[in-house]
């Protein structure tokens, strides 16, 4: 592998070890198993469908004990708004108005997604500010409505104008109303007053970019009082960054350490797996986890947070039933067999569990500790929607090296795609996982748990990157909801499609979720 002492000095001053180098270098040559999937989770095999009376308790339950804990809403909004623009910087380099009209364009290149931006430009929440500098720019439109359209397009993006692909994606015009325009950031304050509070106040954190954080700050201070007065609540926000120290290094396709012109270690971000550091840092009873670009105008909103709810009262349920259990074994000298029956019942039908073929066997006090270390985990209860097409993680039973078996968020990524078997379970999903995760991180004791405990190693994803236009490989940590939260207690529920709107491309924007009309 070659470590100089300058590497070291280098490795150091990122917070990094030499170990950690080592062991990264090491899982990059030899590469990552793919998950061992023995079924998706679907009804009845470990996908919970509540009826509605059921969920309006769970409701019930949650604002009948919300007084007694400390709830915090935390989202990841370090990204750029890049990949909402790929199809619009792909239009502005390769189209030229001398050329034809921009519908001869699409249909030559077969872009759909322009068509549909055109049709749908006076809809969008920038249009009218847009507008304003077209005319302060030229004074009027042209008589081409192809080179109009094309100015409108740059306006957008040039590094010179707004710039829309550099911007925090949470800080990127979501959603018009009748007197001002709202940011995703915006909407996430609306939202979480509605369940993440305590008391008047609500808490929030996003992880942000360190360049961004001030102007995070200052999109709050400039929208406070506004905010706070349709609320009627105050706001405890908090910011952290990805740290440099969960950067990882990448590797050239001959298996050497890749390097800069200098001959300087090059890191990379550790994907979002690296803000399991970040999440063991905060202090709450139950964490409300969501993404940025995943918000609705406020005529939804209602109907969003009663499902947070929901989530949040089957995870306080099942965490009051868990403490109660685990204090029986810590203050009696011994359970009787009834006991240890009805915690492992428990275990098995309510969080999901799958108990060793055997613990049967097992002495009373090695069943006892095994029932003791399985209730006491970090737990978490996981929205989840039916599958339409979307990208993204799904629900799965996954079989372990040591036999065990567990409900885990699995990416497709982590399917081997050579393996027809895995493949058809992959098809047989019927839910995928829209990041609506409610975390329930102390113990009974009221005690943080140290989530890093708690990962699966090695559980990463190796992803195929360019560097000056070489192939290379990097290392992504564990993801947030996958590897990184593997060895949490995992309970699926079943959620509408209400609560899934993202924004991965700007055209999502004309989704009635984001309409305010």
């Amino acid at each position: 592998m070659n470590i100089t002492e300058q590497d070291i000095e280098h490795i150091t001053n990122l917070g990094v070890t030499k170990d950690q180098v080592e062991q990264q270098f090491q899982i990059l040559k030899e590469g990552i198993p793919f998950a061992n999937l023995r079924s998706a989770a679907t009804k009845g095999n470990g996908l919970v469908v509540l009826k509605p009376e059921e969920e309006k308790q769970l409701v019930q339950h949650y604002e009948d004990n919300k007084s007694s804990i400390h709830p915090l809403k935390f989202t990841p909004a370090s990204g750029a708004a890049t990949r909402m623009f790929k199809f619009l910087f792909e239009f502005v380099e390769d189209y030229n108005p001398q050329d034809g009209s921009i519908n001869a364009y699409i249909n030559k290149k077969g872009v759909p997604e322009l068509r549909l931006f055109f049709v749908g430009l006076e809809s969008f929440p920038f249009y009218k500010r847009i507008r304003a500098r077209i005319k302060e720019k030229y004074g009027k439109d042209g008589a081409d409505i192809n080179e109009n359209r094309l100015r409108f397009v740059k306006i957008m993006l040039e590094e010179k104008e707004l710039n829309f692909g550099k911007k925090p994606k949470g800080l990127f015009p979501f959603h018009s109303y009748k007197k001002y325009v709202a940011a995703a950031f915006e909407e996430h304050l609306f939202e979480g007053a509605l369940y993440a509070t305590k008391d008047t106040v609500t808490r929030l954190h996003f992880t942000v970019s360190k360049e961004h954080q001030k102007r995070f700050t200052k999109r709050f201070h400039k929208r406070k009082d506004y905010i706070e007065r349709k609320t009627g609540m105050t706001f405890d926000i908090s910011y952290s960054y990805q740290d440099s120290a969960t950067d990882t290094v990448a590797i050239t396709e001959s298996n050497t350490l890749l390097r800069d012109q200098e001959g300087k270690l090059i890191f990379r971000p550790g994907g979002h797996g690296a803000l399991i550091k970040n999440l063991n840092e905060q202090d709450a009873d139950i964490i409300f986890i969501k993404n940025i670009d995943n918000v609705v105008v406020n005529k939804y909103k209602t109907q969003v947070a009663y499902y947070k709810k929901m989530l949040a009262g089957k995870l306080l349920s099942l965490q009051a039933r868990s403490f109660e259990y685990l204090k029986k074994i810590d203050n009696q000298s011994e359970l009787v067999d009834s006991e240890r029956q009805e915690i492992a019942a428990f275990l098995e039908n309510d969080l999901f569990l799958r108990l060793p073929a055997t613990f049967k066997k097992l002495e009373n006090a090695a069943q006892t500790d095994l029932l003791r270390k399985l209730l006491d985990r970090p737990i978490r209860v996981c929205g989840m929607v039916k599958n339409e097409g979307e990208p993204g993680g799904g629900p799965f039973w996954v079989l372990h090296e040591d036999g065990t078996e567990s409900l885990q968020i699995i990416e497709s990524v982590q399917i081997n795609p050579d393996d027809k078997e895995q493949q058809e379970i992959l098809k047989n999903a019927t839910h995928f996982n829209p990041v609506d995760i409610i975390c329930g991180v102390k113990n009974y004791k009221g005690e943080k748990y140290n989530l890093l405990n708690y990962v699966d190693y090695k559980a990463g994803f190796i992803a195929s990157k360019s560097y000056q236009g070489k192939k290379i490989k990097a290392l992504e940590h564990p993801g947030l909801w996958n590897g990184a939260m593997a060895h949490w207690n995992t309970i699926f529920i079943e959620v509408p499609l209400v609560t899934f709107n993202p924004v991965k491309t700007v055209n999502d924007l004309l989704k009635p979720a984001h309409q305010v009309k």
